[in-house]
């Protein structure tokens, strides 16, 4: 891999400056997950070596786009939960998925 576990842990802290991750008050110290997280995401990409470039572009899309929609998921549960409205936006997304406009094409 042409990144290493540290050089992705500076960058996730990077992107999380424009989009904070709320630890909330996990037991857990954000430094050592993000490390895991770096970890298990280079060895992730290591073990794809033999896989040809377009693979393993499309591999990690899927990754992220499974990412995303679990994050989504979570986030939609957390605020119901709690009996937060919905922002406009993702109200409006989820109003699209239940009408079926949610895909491509």
């Amino acid at each position: 891999m042409s990144i290493t576990p540290q050089q992705l842990e500076v960058l996730m802290q990077e992107v999380e400056q424009e989009d904070p991750i709320d630890f909330a008050d996990l037991p857990f110290d954000e430094h050592e997950l993000r490390g895991l997280i770096a970890n298990h995401l280079c060895e992730m990409a290591d073990a794809m070596d033999n896989f040809s470039e377009e693979d393993r572009q499309l591999t990690m899309l899927a990754v992220a786009a499974k990412l995303v929609l679990e994050n989504l998921v979570l986030n939609v549960q957390l605020l119901r939960r709690h009996g937060v409205p919905l922002s406009d936006t993702t109200e409006a997304l989820l109003d699209r998925l239940r009408k079926g406009g949610g895909q491509a094409g």
